[in-house]
């Protein structure tokens, strides 16, 4: 849906700002229709492939979303291979990486689970869990809580702090509710999504940055660019919000794919 989104944005801009979209080089415009075609199945189908192996593997029930993360690697690997990308220093380079991010996630569920421990210990679970359930508005008054709370706090840090050090925060609340927390697992990502995008503090555009050539692209025009795509991103949190099944039903389908045999 919210790719839907992006490409009419993206289409109605071309329309109307047509310099804002220009076409390609003539040399890619004059590409035959054997050499487009196999271009297309080199560079589009890989990926295509890697991205159903693994979301389909969860989908269809064959493997957890660990052992999908192992399918997704073991694809990568395969492409690299296949593209004569794959070296020794590779390896040790993805290696590194790795471990540095297991560590980091690791360290982040450590200090997570002792803190939850103390907070707990001291009542805080119950007393934000009281928070919640008192505020104005009840149900509706709990969603605009917690969507703001997490929007707010992913200005400032990264998805592993909120997951394991929030989210246990909200699950009570929510239950308490009678919120489906499937639902509000993905509303929260949107959520997060959004807020990665959002200036002052956006991950997503500090990583665009990063990549953008500093001598055409400075920082007020990424944080200028994302305005729109992050009014896209707020409508359709407000339309999966407003409109539970558009969740539900694709997970109700899924457990009846992924169902054994009788």
């Amino acid at each position: 849906m919210i790719s839907g989104f992006y490409v009419i944005y993206v289409g109605v801009l071309a329309l109307i700002f047509p310099k804002m979209a220009p076409a390609l080089p003539i040399e890619m415009r004059t590409i035959t229709g054997g050499q487009l075609a196999l271009r297309v199945v080199k560079v589009m189908i890989p990926p295509i492939v890697l991205i159903f192996a693994v979301l389909g593997s969860i989908f269809f029930g064959v493997a957890s979303a660990t052992e999908a993360g192992a399918v997704g690697a073991l694809g990568a690997t395969m492409l690299a291979l296949a593209n004569r990308r794959l070296s020794l220093r590779t390896v040790r380079r993805v290696a590194d990486e790795t471990l540095r991010v297991a560590t980091m996630v690791m360290f982040i569920l450590f200090g997570s689970t002792v803190f939850a421990l103390v907070f707990r210990g001291l009542g805080g679970d119950e007393l934000v869990t009281d928070v919640f359930l008192s505020l104005p508005g009840g149900y509706w008054g709990f969603i605009i809580a917690s969507m703001l709370l997490i929007f707010v706090l992913g200005f400032f840090i990264d998805f592993f702090e909120i997951a394991f050090i929030v989210l246990p925060l909200l699950v009570p609340a929510a239950v308490a509710y009678g919120i489906d927390l499937r639902w509000f697992g993905v509303v929260i990502g949107v959520n997060l999504q959004t807020s990665f995008l959002s200036p002052p503090f956006g991950f997503s555009l500090f990583y665009l940055r990063g990549v953008a050539p500093r001598d055409q692209i400075n920082t007020g025009h990424i944080y200028r660019g994302a305005v729109p795509f992050i009014i896209i991103q707020l409508i359709a949190l407000a339309i999966v919000i407003a409109r539970p099944e558009i969740v539900t039903y694709l997970i109700e389908l899924s457990k009846g794919v992924a169902a054994p045999a009788t």
